[in-house]
C-alpha cells in the first residue's frame, strides 16, 4: 500500500526548465506543483468528506440522545437495530477507508515526493547560474534556502489540505447542522466565526511577515557559521576564534530577536483564542439549553450543539496553528524565492549549437569587459592564437590575465567585442560545449569531497579505471596515493580527499587536478600558475608531464614565476587590461619593456609585482 501511494507521483518528471521563473509566492507553487495538481484536488475532496463524516457523526449523536431518551426500552433494538449495526459497519469499515486514504494521499504521497520535486529542481536551477551569481552570496546562504525552501513548502501544502480544507468544511458543516436543528444557533456561532475571522486575519497578516525576517535571520547565522567552518585555517592561522564567535554572536542575537518578535504574534493569539472559545461555548451551548428549556428544542439539539462547540474549541487552537504554520512556512518559502527564483542572467543564446572544435584557433576582438565597474578587466582587448600554438601570460595582478580566462570560459559575457574558436562566435554556442573543449589547471585547486578516483574521474565520467589509472601515474600522483587513507580506512584511489581537499597537501591536490585534465584531453589547455604549489623537483617533473600534455593543443598559460613560461611560442604582457608587449622570451627581454623588469626583478624566477598593484577583481 504504501508503494503506491508513494509512487504516485514522479518527482523526477520531466519538465521545460525557465530562465526566468516566478519570482511571486502563489506563481512559483503553482508552476512548480503542476505534477501534483490532480493530487490535490483529490486531496481537497478527502479533507470536506473527513469532515463532513465528522459533522454527521456529531448530528447522529443529538438524533441517537432523542431516540433513547423518547422510545421504550423495549421497543429500540426493533426499531432501530439495523440502522446501528450499519452504523457500527460504517465505523469500523468505511470511515477508517476513507481516513486512512487521506492520511496516506498526505503522508506518503504528497508531502515527501513535493519537498523533493521542489528541492531538485531548485538544486538544478542553481547550478544554472553563472559564476559570477555564485560569487555574489555565501555558499551556506544559498545551500540553507535550498534545503529548507522545499520542506517548507511541502508543509504548507500539508496545512492547506489537512487543515485548512478540513477546517472550512467542518465550519460550514456546522452552520448547517446548527441551523438545520435550530436556525436560532447559527447566531452565536456566525458571530464567533466573524470574531474568529478577524483574529486570524490579524495573526496571519503579521506571521507571514515575521517569519519571512526570521527566516532571513537565520539565514545570514547559516552564512557567517558556515563561512567562519570553510576558512577555518584561516581562523586557526590568525587565533581568531573570538572574533569570529562574536560575528556569528551578532547575527545570532539577531536571530533571537526577529524569532522573539514572531513568538509574542503566537502568544496574543493564543490569549484572544481562549477569550473567543469562552464566548462560542457560552453562546451555542448556553442558547442551546434556553430553548430546551423554552421546549424549542430537543435533548439530541442540546447534546449536539454542546458536543460541536466542545469539538470546535479543541479544534480552534489547532486550526490557528495551523493556519500560522502555513503563513509562516509561506514566509520562508518566499525567501527562499530570493535564490531559486533569481533569473538565469548568463544563458545560452537562441537555437544555440554545440561547438566543433578542429584546429582550436582562438580570436578576441575588441574584447571590452569591467565587471559593470570603470575600470578592472580588459579595455579593447585583440589578440589571435593560432591552432596549436603556446601562450604565456603574464603582468601585474589587476592587469587582466584571470578576466580574459573567465571571458574564454564564458563565466561572464563580454560587454562589447567577441571571441571566437574556429570562427565561432563563443556567445552563440552552448555554454557545456564550449567548456567541454577546455581543460584548465588553477592555482588555487579545489577538489570535491569525494573519492580520488571520482575527482580524477570527473575530467571524463565514463573513463574506465586503466585510463583513470594512467592519467594519474602522468600527473606524478601514483606516488603518494599508497599512503593515502581516509577516516573510514578506504585507501588509494577510493579515499576521500576532504572538503575543497583539505586532507591533501596542495601539490597532491595540484597533481590530482592536473591528472584530471589530463584525463578530460581538451583541445584547448588553460594554465593559471598550474605548478606553483609543487616544490622544485616535482615541479621540473611536472613541467615535463605539461609539455607532453600541451603537446598538439592550444595552450593560454598564466604565470608569475616566468621560468615556467619561458619556452612559450609567444609571451603577451598585459598592463590595464590591454596587449602591451607581445613576442618569445629573447624578444621581450631585448625589447627591455615591462617583461624585461619583471624578469629583473625575478628571486627563483618568481615574479614578485604584487606589491607593485592591489589584487583587484579580474
Amino acid at each position: 500500500m504504501f508503494r503506491f501511494f508513494e509512487n504516485l507521483i514522479d518527482p523526477y518528471v520531466a519538465y521545460e526548465q525557465d530562465d526566468a521563473p516566478p519570482r511571486r509566492l502563489w506563481p512559483f507553487l503553482w508552476e512548480f506543483s503542476r505534477p501534483f495538481h490532480r493530487l490535490f484536488v483529490v486531496a481537497a475532496v478527502l479533507a470536506f468528506l473527513v469532515a463532513g463524516i465528522e459533522i454527521a457523526l456529531i448530528g447522529y449523536l443529538g438524533r441517537l440522545v432523542d431516540v433513547l431518551s423518547t422510545a421504550e426500552r423495549e421497543t429500540v433494538w426493533a426499531l432501530y437495530g439495523t440502522e446501528l449495526i450499519l452504523c457500527a459497519l460504517f465505523l469500523l469499515v468505511l470511515r477508517p477507508v476513507i481516513q486512512t486514504l487521506d492520511v496516506a494521499l498526505l503522508n506518503n504521497a504528497l508531502l515527501p515526493n513535493f519537498a523533493t520535486l521542489l528541492r531538485w529542481r531548485a538544486h538544478r536551477q542553481i547550478l544554472r547560474q553563472s559564476v559570477g551569481w555564485f560569487e555574489n552570496d555565501y555558499a551556506g546562504r544559498i545551500a540553507n534556502r535550498v534545503m529548507q525552501t522545499p520542506p517548507a513548502a511541502g508543509e504548507a501544502m500539508f496545512q492547506l489540505f489537512d487543515a485548512i480544507a478540513y477546517s472550512i468544511a467542518y465550519l460550514v458543516g456546522a452552520a448547517f447542522l446548527l441551523a438545520e436543528a435550530d436556525l436560532r444557533l447559527a447566531v452565536p456561532l456566525l458571530g464567533w466565526f466573524i470574531l474568529y475571522a478577524a483574529l486570524v486575519y490579524w495573526t496571519v497578516t503579521r506571521v507571514g511577515p515575521a517569519s519571512k525576517a526570521a527566516s532571513d535571520a537565520r539565514s545570514v547565522v547559516t552564512g557567517r557559521v558556515v563561512d567562519s567552518y570553510t576558512n577555518i585555517h584561516a581562523v586557526k592561522m590568525f587565533a581568531h576564534h573570538d572574533q569570529e564567535v562574536e560575528y556569528a554572536g551578532e547575527a545570532i542575537e539577531g536571530a533571537r530577536k526577529t524569532f522573539q518578535v514572531e513568538m509574542r504574534i503566537f502568544t496574543i493569539m493564543d490569549l484572544s483564542l481562549t477569550i473567543l472559545n469562552g464566548l462560542l461555548i457560552v453562546g451555542v451551548v448556553g442558547w442551546a439549553i434556553g430553548l430546551w428549556i423554552d421546549g424549542t428544542a430537543s435533548v439530541g439539539v442540546v447534546a449536539a450543539a454542546s458536543a460541536l462547540t466542545l469539538r470546535l474549541n479543541a479544534m480552534t487552537g489547532w486550526i490557528m496553528w495551523a493556519l500560522s504554520s502555513f503563513f509562516r512556512q509561506l514566509g520562508v518559502v518566499s525567501e527562499g524565492l530570493e535564490t531559486i527564483s533569481a533569473p538565469i542572467t548568463l544563458t545560452d543564446a537562441k537555437g544555440a549549437k554545440p561547438l566543433r572544435v578542429e584546429q582550436a584557433g582562438i580570436r578576441f576582438e575588441g574584447v571590452t569587459h569591467h565587471y559593470g565597474k570603470d575600470a578592472g578587466g580588459l579595455q579593447d582587448l585583440n589578440l589571435r592564437i593560432k591552432p596549436g600554438e603556446k601562450i604565456g601570460l603574464v603582468g601585474r595582478s589587476g592587469a587582466g590575465k584571470s578576466t580574459l580566462v573567465k571571458l574564454l570560459l564564458r563565466f561572464y559575457d563580454v560587454e562589447r567585442g567577441e571571441i571566437s574558436i574556429d570562427g565561432q562566435n563563443i556567445a552563440k554556442v552552448t555554454q557545456d560545449s564550449l567548456r567541454a573543449q577546455i581543460g584548465m589547471v588553477q592555482q588555487d585547486t579545489a577538489l570535491l569531497h569525494r573519492s580520488v578516483r571520482e575527482n580524477i574521474q570527473y575530467g571524463r565520467p565514463d573513463a574506465s579505471e586503466e585510463e583513470i589509472i594512467a592519467a594519474a601515474d602522468q600527473a606524478s600522483a601514483r606516488a603518494f596515493l599508497p599512503q593515502l587513507v581516509d577516516q573510514e580506512g578506504r585507501r588509494g584511489l577510493d579515499a576521500r580527499v576532504g572538503e575543497r581537499g583539505v586532507k591533501l597537501s596542495g601539490g597532491q591536490r595540484q597533481r590530482i587536478a592536473l591528472a584530471r585534465v589530463i584525463l578530460k584531453d581538451a583541445p584547448i589547455l588553460v594554465l593559471d600558475e598550474a605548478t606553483s604549489a609543487l616544490d622544485s623537483e616535482v615541479e621540473a617533473e611536472i613541467q615535463q608531464t605539461l609539455y607532453g600534455v600541451m603537446r598538439g593543443k592550444t595552450v593560454i598559460a598564466i604565470a608569475h614565476r616566468l621560468s615556467t613560461i619561458a619556452q612559450m611560442d609567444r609571451i603577451l604582457v598585459l598592463d590595464g587590461g590591454r596587449i602591451v608587449e607581445d613576442g618569445t622570451h629573447e624578444a621581450l627581454l631585448q625589447d627591455g619593456g615591462l617583461y624585461a623588469q619583471f624578469w629583473a626583478r625575478q628571486s627563483g624566477g618568481f615574479l614578485r609585482t604584487d606589491a607593485d598593484q592591489p589584487e583587484t577583481k579580474e
